[in-house]
């Protein structure tokens, strides 16, 4: 899905402290003047004179080999045009992040401020000593095929325009795919190309190299067919000429087409003109954010269409963060000169594949699916696929060995793999997947806190994203009046309930909460008086009673005065003894998640084994599965004391258990993390083999204190906390979150409020 993006929201990300979206961060120690001697002088002489003596040393000794450079003009940004290289800088910034993101590649982004190629080659080829590859970006056809040309004939480290080889693989995959499903040949096939600038006729390039035979191969730019007639074409055009005059309009070239590629403007493709094509005839509309043809109406004309957009909203996206950071992911591991037509086809060939293999259970829970199987409505990949770095870059990297331009061999393709994913972290896209899986089925969330900025914030995103239906609790004419003042107009569609405003529903709860706590202290009138009135008991009490689906609150309330509300009014699940509380903690490594963090203050090892119990079930709801570690401050009885041996006896009761859930302790912080430490000192440890990613403090002092510490001091991310245990979903918010946080914890509880629809359905 496409969320809207409003222009204030998008300056406020990029201008928030620390500007802009990237950061230098240094990899090593630098606490002490020894190891700032070590890391500039005089230290930092010695690797220079290996480099001296040794070029390939710089790769040994320097980032070199895990630093892309992202280099733009500003020629051709995005569907903005020329706009100078200043105005590209957050673009190529947004390009750093996500090949750090999917496939842990560091960029210095670097926008130069000269349109003349030659020069521009010039500036890029002394930069070489820099990097391990070059990403060209937003440069403009026909320039764009000059510089790289050339700029991969004069370096010796991989280049790639992205604009035209990212698009050219992953639609190549695609359309090798769809030509599968509908039992067609590329050499037999006749492909129309609407467009001509960098993007088509490198997919067109592509196309011809897998197959494609250039008279069947009609291209058409805002003239028309481009002809050889024509004259005055530049050379790339000039490859697709056509000799024929019997077509002069794209209208004409589609006539009996089998293949339609659109890299031009939206909605230029009419339903007249797609009933015309051949049968099964596959449609590549990549316009964006508008196709040249949308997507329900051409389906809605064609029922035989095979169909890619360039959208997240619709089937077969041809996205290239699919392609390219794991093409350069390939090209740096065997350090290769180049990025040459079998390193491209190999990506093409791994992509296509990939999309006919059995798709793995968090992606269908990332898209809301119960079964995706290769066919018309998935030809290629879904991007939060983990499995693509896995793919595609050991094909790219093989490929490279095996053309003669890599300069080191990968001996070990298993070993290899497991870097892949140690290098990103292979489960950082939880938080995508669950935003994904939201999207499918929202769920109307009650915000508790409406009158605060970040709630309405957070609301609003959630209704752009198409993750929640938000209904706002509180003072009616304020919300309206933040609403307005901070332009989330969206919002006002939106229900807002104010209980001191909604007497008979005040009434009606308090009947409802008198009956459930008459035996407890309350009576009618302190439920109607007070307890109706509190924003977190009114809206507790619309989800117990199907109003809403789930509960968000506790931004400016104390985490106890928060949860009790719904701890009377909605309750524990059944067959759950206790709830508790849950972060997760997201850095470089990977996610971790850290139990109890919020609510059970010291419990015994009977409780413990709860917490084991419900923590372990919600890290699967994460797609993890989970390696548990019971911390203390001894080592397997190293130490004795109250909580080593608490914590030995709950891993001991847990095992009784559940015999194959796999867990250890007591055991230390550090050694549960490190796998060195087990294996040398613990090799029995059911964590020796694969250290813990899941951690149950002993008492609420000890997690709650280590996420916190790690938040601030430690630069990770906090997601949470998450609630566990309750009978219907409610969560609640770190007092101070942020937009995001919030944003975050909504999608968490769609989804939650999606297993207790599915867990009812059971009963």
């Amino acid at each position: 899905m496409c969320a809207k993006i409003r222009r204030q929201e998008a300056l406020d990300f990029h201008e928030s402290k620390p500007a802009g979206k990237i950061e230098v961060t240094p990899t090593k120690p630098l606490s002490s003047q020894h190891d700032l001697a070590l890391a500039y002088s005089p230290g930092v002489a010695e690797p220079c004179l290996e480099i001296a003596a040794n070029k390939e040393d710089v790769y040994r000794y320097t980032a070199k080999g895990n630093l892309v450079g992202v280099i733009s003009n500003g020629t051709a940004v995005l569907g903005l045009g020329n706009i100078g290289p200043e105005a590209s800088k957050p673009v190529m910034e947004g390009k750093g992040v996500l090949f750090k993101k999917f496939a842990g590649i560091d960029v210095f982004d670097i926008e130069i401020d000269e349109t003349d190629p030659d020069k521009f080659i010039q500036i890029v080829k002394s930069l070489e000593p820099t990097f391990g590859g070059i990403n060209l970006e937003d440069i403009k056809a026909p320039e764009s095929f000059k510089i790289e040309k050339e700029l991969r004939e004069k370096m010796s480290i991989p280049v790639m325009h992205d604009d035209q080889h990212g698009t050219a693989i992953i639609s190549s995959a695609a359309l090798i795919n769809a030509l599968e499903v509908c039992g067609k040949k590329i050499e037999e096939v006749t492909i129309v190309v609407s467009g001509a600038g960098a993007a088509a006729i490198a997919c067109t390039d592509l196309y011809t190299s897998l197959g494609a035979r250039k008279e069947n191969i009609l291209m058409t730019d805002s003239k028309g067919v481009v002809k050889k007639s024509r004259g005055n074409l530049d050379e790339s055009k000039a490859r697709y000429a056509t000799d024929r005059e019997d077509v002069d309009t794209l209208e004409d070239a589609l006539v009996g087409a089998d293949v339609f590629l659109g890299l031009s403007i939206g909605n230029i493709l009419k339903p007249a003109t797609l009933k015309k094509m051949a049968k099964d005839p596959i449609v590549f509309a990549l316009a964006n954010p508008d196709p040249e043809i949308a997507y329900d109406l051409a389906m809605k004309t064609r029922k035989d269409i095979l169909m890619a957009t360039g959208r997240s909203d619709h089937p077969n996206q041809v996205n290239n963060v699919l392609g390219f950071p794991y093409i350069f992911r390939g090209a740096l591991d065997v350090r290769a000169t180049a990025i040459n037509e079998e390193m491209k086809l190999a990506a093409v060939k791994a992509i296509a594949n990939l999309a006919k293999q059995t798709v793995p259970e968090m992606v269908l829970k990332a898209y809301g699916q119960s079964n995706l199987k290769f066919g018309r409505e998935y030809l290629i990949p879904k991007p939060l696929d983990p499995r693509l770095i896995t793919t595609i870059s050991p094909a790219v990297a093989k490929a490279a060995i095996d053309s003669g331009v890599a300069r080191i061999e990968i001996t070990d393709w298993e070993k290899y793999e497991l870097e892949l994913q140690e290098r990103i972290g292979i489960d950082q896209r939880l938080i995508s997947r669950i935003v994904t899986r939201a999207r499918r089925n929202p769920k109307k969330v009650v915000f508790a806190e409406a009158d605060d900025v970040n709630i309405l914030k957070a609301a609003q995103m959630s209704m752009d994203e198409g993750v929640a239906i938000p209904i706002l609790l509180g003072n009616e004419e304020k919300i309206i009046s933040l609403i307005k003042e901070n332009e989330l107009e969206g919002l006002l569609d939106c229900k807002i309930t104010d209980p001191y405003k909604e007497e008979p529903r005040v009434n009606q709860y308090a009947e409802v909460f008198y009956k459930m706590r008459q035996r407890k202290g309350m009576t009618l009138k302190m439920a109607q008086k007070s307890m109706m009135r509190s924003r977190n008991h009114f809206g507790a009490m619309m989800v117990q009673l199907g109003e809403g689906d789930a509960l968000i609150s506790g931004l400016s309330n104390d985490y106890p005065k928060t949860i009790l509300p719904a701890l009377q009014i909605i309750g524990v699940e059944p067959g759950i003894n206790r709830v508790a509380g849950m972060y997760i903690i997201s850095n470089n490594k990977g996610n971790f998640f850290f139990a109890d963090t919020t609510v059970n203050l010291n419990p015994t090892a009977e409780e413990l084994v709860d917490i084991i119990g419900l923590t372990a079930r919600v890290v699967k709801f994460f797609d993890t599965e989970p390696r548990i570690a019971m911390l203390s401050y001894s080592n397997f009885g190293s130490a004795r004391g109250e909580v080593p041996e608490k914590a030995a006896k709950a891993v001991k009761l847990a095992k009784e258990k559940w015999p194959q859930l796999v867990i250890d302790g007591d055991i230390q912080a550090n050694v549960a993390l490190n796998k060195d430490l087990l294996r040398e000192n613990y090799p029995f440890s059911e964590l020796a083999k694969n250290p813990a990613n899941t951690l149950i403090f002993p008492d609420l002092d000890s997690g709650n204190i280590a996420y916190k510490l790690l938040m601030e001091l430690g630069g990770a991310e906090a997601i949470g906390p998450v609630l566990m245990g309750m009978n219907k979903s409610v969560h609640v918010l770190q007092v101070g979150s942020s937009v995001r946080d919030i944003f975050n914890m909504v999608a968490i509880a769609v989804v939650d409020a999606q297993l207790n629809e599915k867990r009812e359905k059971v009963k």
